[in-house]
């Protein structure tokens, strides 16, 4: 043999041993389990209650940003606020296809439920929910397994975005049913067999929530489900009423049922297609994706989807619980937003009465939880997955057109008002201000500062909830005084948190507006910038209520929540200045003053980790001289406030935000104004990290330690030189390069301690006009 030819193999094999021993298994680290329980963090007990206890996050199978959720059922129907999976529950009910907003306290629509049972046919929940233990469970994020022993009966699920295929085996010989159930609260659906087609077909229409409660959302969640062999018999039902009709509609309860005889170790296999256009394009989502009968080829691709995903980052640490709640927090905030278009580009038009579009290119998504997703979620994004952000802001302007308006919080392809503020124009001007994707700015620009400038004139529409919210107080005042209750909202009154949100919202579209060349509404945006210091007291060094006489609400207590804040205190909330940190630390009389401020939320123990508006507070020391407090409290957070069981998550997860700040925080960075380009540094929690970036480049950061316990920042370095500054910019991270931070056990006085190595106001003047 040549021996040239000869060391070529003996590479090839060498670095292929290499990879396969050096390659981690990413998937694995996931616990698709955590969040499904009772928050059992500090802050959470403390401040959470009720439903806020729960992340309400669901062992999903799925694909990163699916249209559909395959989920074990405990909790029948689509009720707000309960997950369809909690880990307390004891009984089984089925695999629901599911849309639930992942860690919300929403609700889930179009959804349908495959339940299998044996021995006899039982048709009502109440009778075929079987018991179950944890340990009768495997779940991943690509493929779900329960035994169900009560009915001597194994099932699994794998998916892929927009389909799965669903196993049944039997144990014992015996008669199986499948139960296929739209999970309607309406008393509505349409479940239809043709043995013709050898498929089940079906759909459950989607009713609004929020502005516009109830209504008809204009579109189905469609559902086709094709048998591996036929049934042996079949037939229709309403609750525990059994009928021979093929097709059933409109009642409680439906369902179809299909039977079959099975012997001993002999499985059956379903194949479901989902669609929010018409039962046609569910059946061509499944002819596309599944185009086989075999689970193991979908459960490969789908864990390599996962795998390909989570990959993305790469970790450096000996502590593998940190592993599993990082990959954890990704897997959590890879849910949404949601895949709405079919394969062949079909999707139902925003806020229409069932009319259907067709994309060119591209994807639509929604269920946007606005309020909480621009301030971490999508920016982790912009990193990672620009073409998505893209897409985002290209369903944005879509939503805008077909409506009229652009949505506050477009969820359920609809209008919803849902929480404060109008954060679409984060959004929007965060993409267009990195130079991210190829959407149409001017169209944007005309979208955001329609919202910005003007209400609709027909009330009807603003019912509907196109417009932001009491914007006619908000420009008349320059504040939304308490007079203002906000009567056309599901949140209302918060008239404080309103307008300190809608500041933030002008700075962003001002901002936009400077980088077009928009002068005039650059000026005017920056003075409505600054609106928030209309609403902070001096003479209490934080905000309050307003009446429209310029007077302050009475019975001012800062540590209870107050109607005129959006779930808090005016403690908490008067932090919520991204855009003009220093600003508002000059109306407190110093940084000193601000860092002192800082220091009473977390002595007097009210900093709620669990809920967004405090996200950006531990980050906000390095506006001050000690950002080794920052670093400090951060780590504090990430000890005590995340875990990697079921109640590891302190509070809703919220379509991911609480997840996207463990991933940044963990990795030593945070996105305080995702606008400004600049993220915040702070300490690593990981040796090494990777982040291979949308654009192909990689940012890597490299921690140093003089100790094992180094927690404090006492140099850091960029591309191998020395930095003062205690942030970072996009400009850099998205070209790639590395980041050198070098720890130790006691906090360094010296470090990112003056004004000019921190972030700036990026907008001026911000004064109140």
């Amino acid at each position: 043999m040549n021996i040239k030819y000869n060391c070529r193999i003996w590479v090839v094999v060498f670095w292929l041993f290499n990879y396969s021993a050096n390659a981690q298994d990413l998937v694995k680290y996931v616990q698709p389990m955590a969040g499904s329980g009772a928050a059992t963090t500090p802050a959470a007990l403390k401040h959470g209650s009720g439903t806020e206890l729960f992340a309400n996050t669901i062992p999903a199978v799925t694909t990163p940003f699916a249209m559909t959720q395959w989920s074990p059922q405990t909790q029948t129907s689509e009720n707000k606020c309960i997950a369809p999976y909690r880990y307390s529950d004891n009984y089984f009910s089925g695999i629901r296809a599911s849309h639930w907003l992942s860690g919300s306290c929403t609700q889930d629509y179009g959804s349908f439920t495959i339940m299998p049972v044996s021995s006899r046919l039982r048709t009502l929940a109440t009778d075929y929910a079987v018991k179950f233990n944890h340990t009768d469970e495997y779940s991943s994020p690509y493929y779900y397994r329960i035994d169900l022993n009560n009915y001597g009966l194994k099932v699994a699920v794998t998916s892929t975005p927009r389909c799965a295929i669903i196993k049944v085996t039997a144990l014992r010989a015996d008669s199986v049913y499948l139960l296929i159930s739209p999970n309607s609260d309406y008393n509505e659906g349409f479940v239809k067999v043709d043995p013709g087609r050898g498929e089940v077909e079906a759909y459950n229409p989607v009713h609004r929530i929020y502005q516009g409660w109830g209504k008809e959302a204009g579109f189905k969640g469609y559902f086709v489900a094709r048998m591996e062999k036929a049934a042996g018999s079949s037939g229709s039902f309403a609750s525990d009423t059994l009928y021979h009709n093929a097709t059933i509609s409109n009642k409680k309860n439906i369902g179809v049922y299909l039977g079959f005889k099975l012997k001993a170790g002999e499985s059956i296999c379903m194949k479901v297609g989902t669609s929010f256009s018409s039962i046609s394009g569910a059946r061509k989502n499944l002819d596309a994706e599944i185009p086989g009968w075999k689970p193991g080829p979908v459960v490969a691709a789908g864990k390599a989807k996962w795998q390909k995903a989570l990959s993305q980052i790469g970790l450096n640490t000996a502590i593998e619980k940190d592993k599993r709640i990082f990959y954890t927090s990704l897997y959590h905030a890879m849910q949404q937003p949601r895949l709405y278009n079919d394969v062949d580009g079909s999707y139902p038009e925003f806020a229409s009465a069932n009319k259907i579009g067709r994309l060119k290119k591209g994807n639509y998504y929604d269920d946007f939880s606005l309020w909480d997703v621009y301030r971490a979620h999508l920016p982790l994004f912009e990193l990672l997955k620009p073409s998505l952000i893209n897409d985002v802001v290209n369903s944005f302007i879509l939503k805008g057109q077909q409506g009229g308006w652009l949505p506050i919080f477009p969820c359920w392809n609809s209008y919803t008002s849902e929480m404060i503020g109008d954060h679409s124009s984060s959004v929007i001007a965060s993409a267009y201000l990195k130079g991210i994707g190829n959407f149409n700015a001017a169209e944007a620009y005309r979208l955001i500062r329609k919202n910005a400038f003007d209400t609709p004139a027909n009330k009807a529409d603003y019912a509907e909830g196109k417009g932001r919210r009491a914007l006619d107080s908000y420009l008349k005042y320059h504040y939304i005084p308490v007079e203002d209750s906000v009567p056309d909202a599901f949140h209302k009154k918060e008239q404080v948190s309103r307008t300190l949100e809608y500041a933030y919202d002008d700075y962003a579209v001002a901002m936009m507006a400077a980088k077009m060349g928009k002068t005039g509404d650059y000026k005017v945006l920056a003075g409505r910038a600054g609106y928030y210091r209309n609403v902070f007291d001096q003479n209490k060094g934080m905000v309050r209520g307003r009446h429209a006489d310029g007077s302050w609400t009475g019975d001012f207590k800062p540590d209870n929540k107050a109607y005129y804040i959006t779930e808090g205190t005016p403690r908490q909330y008067t932090f919520y200045v991204p855009q003009d940190v220093t600003g508002l630390a000059g109306l407190m009389g110093g940084r000193s003053k601000l860092e002192a401020a800082l220091d009473s939320i977390f002595i007097k123990n009210e900093y709620w980790h669990g809920n967004e508006p405090g996200h950006q507070i531990p980050f906000m020391y390095n506006f001050t001289s000690a950002p080794w407090k920052t670093q400090q409290r951060v780590r504090e957070i990430l000890a005590t406030e995340y875990g990697d069981g079921p109640g590891g998550l302190s509070g809703n997860d919220d379509a991911g935000q609480m997840s996207a700040w463990y991933i940044f925080a963990s990795i030593g960075l945070y996105p305080l104004n995702p606008v400004s380009g600049e993220y915040l540094l702070s300490s690593p929690i990981f040796g090494s990290v990777s982040m291979h970036l949308g654009n192909g480049k990689t940012f890597r950061i490299n921690t140093h330690k003089r100790v094992n316990n180094a927690g404090y920042i006492y140099a850091v370095k960029w591309n191998g030189k020395n930095i003062s500054n205690n942030y970072i910019s996009y400009k850099n991270i998205i070209n790639g390069g590395r980041l050198d931070v070098y720890l130790q056990d006691k906090p360094d006085l010296k470090w990112g301690i003056k004004a000019a190595m921190q972030p700036k106001s990026s907008i001026a003047p911000l004064k109140a006009n």
